[in-house]
């Protein structure tokens, strides 16, 4: 078996875009740049062709889950992890079940990032339709009480794309979270926004977390520190010696 040094440098994450809008993964992948290194992991996006321009409402949600976990399943004997990008982790919890590599939802890493920088977070979400289902799922990870406020800037995943009219709209409702609601730290509600977060943080003044990179980061550490999903068999993980 190779030495667990040579197995991080083979070892590769992937990132699976859930939506079908090739310029969002290329941002994601844009965005994760720093995050990459020589030695391994590999970090490789990946878009859901079979997935909605945008997952916008809970029936995208839904939508993708079968498609989401059948990428995947093509993909898990090359995989040392995988991270779910899309802001309403869609299937985390059935690929958790499926795949015996650690697996990652941009939208909990996300927020678990957030509360370790600070009290009190903020969401940034692209539509208000998109809010009651994040609050669902912040209740299920039990952190509502931490939670500032959410404010959505009215704009789909494909008219992102409009910088001008998503960074205003963006810093508004950033200015708003931190002054009205006291947020103390920011996160962006969707993969789509990655492209804004260094003007975004310079704007507001605190910390912007992207969840994408907060996921992705999470990933890393935990491949190169050989963890492993509760179902990944020891058999499969190499050994720092080298010896089978």
């Amino acid at each position: 078996m190779a030495s667990r040094e040579a197995w991080i440098n083979m070892s590769r994450i992937y990132v699976i875009n859930p939506n079908s809008t090739e310029a969002v993964t290329a941002a994601i992948d844009d965005a994760l740049e720093p995050l990459r290194s020589n030695d391994g992991p590999d970090i490789e996006c990946v878009t859901l062709a079979e997935g909605p321009p945008g997952i916008e409402s809970q029936r995208d949600v839904d939508g993708v889950i079968a498609p989401l976990l059948k990428r995947a399943a093509a993909l898990e004997n090359r995989a040392a992890a995988f991270v779910v990008a899309c802001f309403s982790d869609p299937g985390l919890h059935s690929l958790r079940e499926q795949s015996a590599r650690p697996t990652f939802g941009i939208a909990e890493c996300g927020v678990l990032t957030a509360l370790s920088i600070a009290q009190r977070f903020g969401v940034i979400a692209i539509l208000p339709k998109s809010i009651p289902r994040h609050l669902r799922y912040y209740a299920a990870m039990g952190v509502t009480d931490r939670l500032a406020a959410e404010l959505a800037i009215n704009v789909g995943i494909v008219d992102l794309a409009n910088e001008e009219l998503t960074r205003s709209r963006m810093t508004e409702c950033g200015r708003t979270l931190r002054d009205v609601h006291r947020a103390d730290v920011i996160v962006m509600g969707c993969a789509g926004m990655t492209r804004y977060r260094p003007g975004l943080e310079d704007a507001l003044g605190i910390p912007v977390v992207e969840p994408t990179q907060a996921a992705v980061a999470m990933a890393v550490g935990r491949v190169r520190l050989g963890g492993t999903s509760t179902t990944f068999g020891a058999a499969a993980r190499p050994t720092p010696s080298g010896k089978a």
